[in-house]
């Protein structure tokens, strides 16, 4: 496995990129480019990850293809079938969104989300970026959520099941799954569940944390991890048993400092299991 997070140091160069990226103790990087980057800037930016031993995790999509609305709806699919592209190119792990929402707030909460016809909606979308790509080394990925597909290890194989691609497979961010107190006391068996059912198409991980705090009714905060309750020693245990050296990608922090934080921890974590980054 692979640890990755965001580059907080300047850069001008493919090997300025590849150089700060291992600056910062990564083996793991989001893709450093957008979309619009020409040939030349990808293939110079995969050589330099290359030679640096550097694994390019994934190229975000982050968009609403379900939009209600017909323009951003378009908009969103054009945009999935470039950030595939781009990940195709460039040799990332994978191309990742989510699903998409039917309500006003693309990542937001919609009673239409988790309804028949949202996942036939959603198998549809899935099944037009990848086809449009046809990409070869590279696989489309959807990241759960809590109120939209896939919010389980069993939607997620409902849906690899019923999207039928060999490209479609799976962005594991568990903490998204952890939306109630049952899965958030019970977080260790959740963890064991999803790498049991989805193991075999897990191509990319993100690592944060979550903290259930006291008061009424059920409110649970996003936090940096080591500061909150998901049990990280299971979660890398967990990834360490994958093949492909399984990137888990740091995310959701602002200040350099919380990343520097951050990464020490799971390091810490890593090194008490007997593991490496």
């Amino acid at each position: 496995m692979r640890l990755g997070g965001l580059i907080f140091e300047a850069y001008d160069t493919p090997e300025g990129w590849a150089a700060a990226v291992r600056r910062a103790g990564y083996r793991a990087a989001y893709c450093p480019l957008p979309l619009e980057a020409s040939d030349s800037q990808i293939n110079d930016y995969a050589q330099a990850a290359r030679s640096a031993d550097i694994l390019i995790a994934e190229v975000g999509a982050w968009s609403n293809p379900l939009s209600s609305d017909p323009a951003e709806r378009a908009q969103a699919l054009d945009k999935c079938k470039r950030a595939l592209l781009l990940a195709e190119k460039i040799g990332a792990r994978c191309c990742v969104n989510i699903a998409g929402s039917r309500g006003p707030k693309w990542d937001g909460p919609h009673p239409a989300d988790l309804t028949r016809e949202t996942f036939e909606l959603i198998v549809a979308c899935v099944r037009e970026i990848i086809d449009d790509v046809q990409p070869k080394r590279t696989f489309y990925t959807l990241e759960p959520m809590p109120w939209m597909y896939p919010d389980s290890a069993e939607s997620y194989l409902e849906l690899i099941s019923a999207i039928n691609r060999p490209a479609f497979a799976v962005h594991l961010d568990p903490v998204n799954l952890i939306c109630s107190p049952q899965r958030y006391f019970n977080n260790a068996a959740l963890l064991k569940e999803c790498f049991e059912k989805l193991g075999p198409w897990i191509k990319s991980c993100h690592a944060k944390d979550i903290r259930l705090q006291d008061r009424l009714t059920t409110h649970l905060d996003e936090v940096r991890p080591g500061l909150g309750a998901l049990d990280y020693a299971v979660f890398l245990r967990e990834v360490s048993r994958l093949p492909d050296d399984v990137p888990v990608m740091l995310e959701h922090m602002t200040e350099e400092a919380d990343y520097s934080l951050a990464a020490e921890y799971l390091r810490s974590v890593a090194r008490a299991e007997g593991l490496t980054f």
